[in-house]
């Protein structure tokens, strides 16, 4: 059973890597990135439910993690909306033209 939790999480991680790579919006490249993080809360998830399931670490690891991931995506669409209202930017390339 952990084999296909880490199955999933595997994909998720190609999934998210191959979007981030791939990608010139910076949206979808966001969204590739939280894809990745979201694959190293699966597994890390697994392992500990099947690892040590009685003790509550586990539990609090990954909602510090969660709520990181969730600051640093608010953040980031800011910074994205920032951006675009600054100047009709919403490619990675074009953002890495402006100036101030």
């Amino acid at each position: 059973m952990l084999q296909l939790f880490l199955l999933l999480a595997a994909a998720l991680l190609a999934v998210g890597l191959f979007g981030a790579l791939s990608q010139q919006s910076v949206v979808m490249v966001m969204m590739g990135l939280e894809l990745m993080v979201a694959a190293v809360i699966v597994a890390a998830a697994a392992f500990w439910y099947f690892l040590a399931p009685s003790a509550p670490d586990g539990q609090v690891l990954l909602l510090v993690v969660i709520s990181a991931m969730t600051v640093e995506m608010a953040m980031g669409f800011a910074v994205v909306t920032l951006l675009f209202r600054a100047g009709d930017v919403d490619m990675t390339d074009m953002a890495a033209e402006l100036k101030q």
